[in-house]
């Protein structure tokens, strides 16, 4: 997903606070937040975070820091949203968020080459997960290096996967991410019409999908058992 060009989409992932009690003991359920951060500028005054609470991989309900209200996409999701919107703390505690997960985020040093692509994966979870490189669609299998799977606390993990690149005309490179919290593969495509400068700052953002467009953890679950209906607000 892109918000916008050009842009760095930053995407963390929020634990439901309060869902272990929930949930009766029938079957295996799933839910997990994707946070995604677009911006053009380097002072971040367009920044636009958005939060969206998933369940079952199913969208329930979204925040748009742009309008600063929620939007109910199922049952549950709209009761939810107007008990937020009437939150006088919520529209504080997302920017506070914002903040934390976007601005402070890209902020960060990481490593950077002119001759290297790094794609990093951050605030996953259950640990397993598979990063690979594409060129034209297929599977990159050499000057590809990889971290070890490395846990961030929270019950989270991250991962970084680099890639030695030398520009060639017409060729798409592509970052691709399989994790169990998404129903198919990612993929994340470099773009190289970038400005050189904004490409540099984008390869030293440390959280990620740094490919000049992209940045994304690949779902943070928090899994319990349940009867298959939605979570109930708190």
């Amino acid at each position: 997903r892109v918000i916008a060009h050009p842009c760095l989409i930053v995407c963390k992932l929020l634990v439901y606070n309060g869902l272990a009690d929930r949930y009766p003991n029938n079957y295996e359920d799933f839910a997990h937040d994707n946070v995604w951060c677009g911006f053009s500028s380097r002072d971040f005054h367009d920044m636009e975070f958005i939060l969206e609470h998933h369940f079952n991989k199913i969208l329930v309900a979204q925040y748009n820091s742009t309008t600063e209200r929620w939007t109910g996409y199922t049952a549950w999701g709209v009761l939810s949203a107007e008990k937020w919107n009437e939150d006088p703390d919520e529209i504080p505690r997302r920017r506070s968020d914002m903040d934390l997960l976007c601005k402070d985020v890209y902020g960060l040093e990481g490593p950077s080459s002119d001759s290297s692509l790094v794609c990093s994966v951050h605030f996953f979870y259950p640990k397993h997960i598979r990063v690979t490189w594409l060129r034209n669609g297929e599977e990159v299998t050499s000057d590809v290096t990889s971290t070890d799977v490395l846990a961030n606390g929270l019950w989270s993990y991250q991962i970084q996967s680099y890639l030695k690149y030398t520009p060639t005309t017409g060729e798409r490179i592509t970052c691709m991410v399989e994790h169990i919290s998404q129903t198919e593969p990612r993929l994340y495509y470099w773009d190289p019409s970038l400005p050189k400068s904004e490409k540099n700052k984008i390869v030293i953002g440390a959280c990620g999908l740094l490919l000049g467009v992209v940045c994304v953890a690949a779902g943070l679950i928090y899994r319990k058992k349940s009867t298959g209906e939605e979570p109930q607000d708190s």
